[in-house]
């Protein structure tokens, strides 16, 4: 995929099939292929079971009811014949039944690792796809598209099979009965084809359009029945807006719903209506041929022919019907699957190289080293010069050692957010490396790398789950005597023994039953359980009260002194903390340095320092005292 290309799914429903489509569908009921094989020959000893009764009432017509000859040995044969007629739908249903479940087996199963499938793969997409791409859409994606293939796999591949079969066969013995009977019931019947073909493309596109409908429905419902778009509608007083919003969508969908469901309907009464009356013309044209003298066939044996005919006849329209169905079923359902795999088909961009190394945490000192990096998020498609200021990163060099901590400080939109992403390879760089321990982060395996870097965000992500479960994720192995000594650390452990439920309590909703600094000293303490070598503290404790802060940051500093940490900052305590400060703007590095040098250089720093940090009494501690806002450096008695 080059470089700079939108990764958003293609939404063109309403176009044909890909090709190999059907090739895939096929591929994905490969795994059971044995199984597949059962339900099909119990479709074929299902359909030969079902010739039996239309030919033994031919039976009963032609050598009992209409036949010469002795009546005790006629009843011998009638009971033969009845009892044959009882056992063999017995025989059937009991083999339906065996076929059914493991049909319905087989289609679990498939659904389950298409299901499986999609997770991993949307799993190992690049951020990239997921910050242009609806969370509404893909949901839709996962549940509604891969449930709406349900009775395509459960269902119609198997009732494909099973109605070829039995309209086969049944044509087969009916030309054997009769064949200008069999060619009289089936003259009309490429007409119908004909126009089931056209009714299921109409379908097909229909399904698609009510498919993208039901993904924008889910994206509304996502977007707006979440505690944050809730907050953010009662906040704006746009309610209202919301309702009509989801309403005409859901109209929409309504719509597209009942076109669907509707298209078709009067092809399919035609059908019925031919299916109904063509025993009529069967018993027409045997009754005229029987008088016009034009058969050979005695009365007795004609009667039982057109009496079995008819029967094979009103066995051979169902799954005639069916079939004519199952052409626009399948139509449908492959508006369905393209969806599926378009999803599927999409290059995952960030992976592991051939000959990834693994790397464990005992093995990485953690430093980090920007060599030359050039990124950009993605082309803007205009002129070479236009397009290259475009770019988010620009030549950016920089080392930071084990145990250092490097300050990131700027105007919004700096890159400096952009710049901790690289590191874990959220994105790639365009140009130059980033390299941890003298390896370039591509040569490592992601896992592997995930495991070495450890993030705490501003913008803090709690499941709603347990406090014990949120913990838990940066170790999931951790002792409850490592959790606690964790929450400790982070100075939370007091708030989680005020709640009923201790470490058992449920947080919400994206964490909405705590407060915001909660929430940034819960992710700390995972982070702290996950023991990172490359520590990310992008805004970590913006949430935090003075105090709350000082003592988190004493909570973090044994952390910081044996691992590389890289702190997106605005306060100044954590600022004067740090061994090196990197001032950007615009992608590039304008000033780096400590505090003091780039206080004594008077330039972009020190305009932010004054702008920022003069006029109030932030302070942080160090060794011989508090730092305040002026940088002077005082006992506590003083203050």
């Amino acid at each position: 995929m080059p470089r700079g290309h939108r990764l958003v799914p293609p939404d063109t429903p309403e176009r044909p099939a890909r090709p190999g489509t059907f090739r895939r569908i096929v591929g994905t009921f490969r795994p059971y292929k044995k199984q597949v094989g059962l339900v099909a020959g119990l479709i074929l000893v299902t359909s030969a079971l079902g010739l039996i009764n239309p030919l033994l009432i031919k039976v009963v017509f032609e050598n009992v009811i209409l036949a010469e000859g002795s009546v005790d040995e006629r009843i011998r044969l009638l009971v033969v014949v009845s009892l044959v007629m009882i056992a063999t739908p017995i025989v059937a249903g009991g083999l339906g039944l065996w076929q059914t479940y493991t049909n319905n087996v087989v289609g679990q199963h498939v659904m389950q690792d298409l299901r499986n499938s999609l997770y991993s793969h949307l799993q190992n997409m690049p951020l990239r796809f997921f910050t242009s791409t609806r969370t509404g859409e893909i949901q839709s994606r996962l549940s509604n598209d891969v449930g709406g293939v349900q009775s395509v796999l459960t269902d119609t591949a198997s009732s494909l099979l099973s109605n070829i079969t039995t309209v086969i066969s049944t044509v087969v013995t009916m030309l054997i009965l009769s064949w200008p009977l069999t060619v009289l019931s089936l003259a009309i019947l490429p007409v119908f084809l004909v126009l089931s073909r056209k009714v299921g493309r109409v379908r097909r596109d229909l399904s698609g359009r009510t498919q993208e409908s039901l993904a924008d429905l889910t994206s509304i419902m996502q977007e707006t029945l979440s505690v944050s778009g809730i907050l953010l509608s009662k906040a704006f007083g746009r309610q209202s807006y919301e309702i009509d919003r989801f309403r005409s969508e859901n109209r929409r969908l309504a719509e597209l719903e009942i076109r669907r469901t509707m298209v078709g309907r009067g092809f399919f009464a035609l059908v019925q209506i031919f299916f109904s009356v063509t025993p009529a013309f069967v018993y027409l044209l045997g009754g005229w041929l029987l008088l016009r003298g034009m058969i050979d066939q005695s009365p007795a044996a004609l009667v039982g022919t057109i009496v079995a005919f008819t029967t094979l006849q009103s066995r051979l329209f169902f799954p005639m019907g069916q079939l004519l169905n199952v052409n626009i079923e399948v139509q449908s359902g492959l508006a369905l699957f393209d969806r599926i795999f378009e999803y599927l088909d999409l290059e995952r961009g960030i992976v592991d190289k051939d000959g990834a190394i693994e790397l464990s945490g005992d093995e990485v000192t953690g430093e980090v080293r920007f060599d030359d990096i050039w990124f950009r998020y993605e082309r803007s498609g205009k002129s070479q010069a236009e397009d290259d200021r475009m770019w988010t990163l620009q030549g950016v060099d920089l080392t930071v050692k084990p145990g250092q901590l490097l300050a990131l400080v700027g105007p919004s939109g700096a890159g400096k957010t952009t710049m901790t992403y690289l590191i874990p390879r959220l994105y790639d760089v365009d140009r130059g490396s980033v390299k941890v321990d003298g390896i370039d982060v591509r040569d490592i395996r992601l896992e592997s790398l995930g495991e070495i870097v450890g993030m705490v965000t501003q913008e803090t992500y709690l499941f709603n789950a347990s406090i014990r479960r949120n913990l838990a994720y940066g170790n999931p192995d951790a002792t409850d005597e490592q959790l606690e000594a964790a929450a400790r650390a982070a100075y939370i452990y007091d708030r989680i023994a005020e709640l009923p439920d201790g470490f058992d309590s449920v947080v919400g909703e994206r964490g909405y039953k705590m407060s915001g600094g909660e929430k940034q000293r819960l992710a700390i303490a995972r982070v702290i359980l996950k023991d990172p070598r490359v520590l990310i503290l992008d805004e970590a404790t913006s949430a935090l009260d003075t105090l709350s802060e000082r003592l988190v940051q004493q909570a973090l500093a044994p952390l910081m002194t044996t691992r590389t940490t890289i702190a997106i900052a605005h306060r100044l305590s954590t600022i004067l903390a740090a061994d090196q400060i990197l001032y950007l703007d615009r992608g590039r590095i304008l000033e780096r340095g400590t505090h003091a040098e780039l206080l004594a250089k008077d330039g972009a720093y020190a305009a932010l320092y004054r702008e920022q940090y003069s006029d109030g009494k932030i302070e942080t501690r160090c060794e011989d005292g508090l730092i305040l806002a002026s940088g002077e450096v005082v006992s506590e008695e003083t203050v």
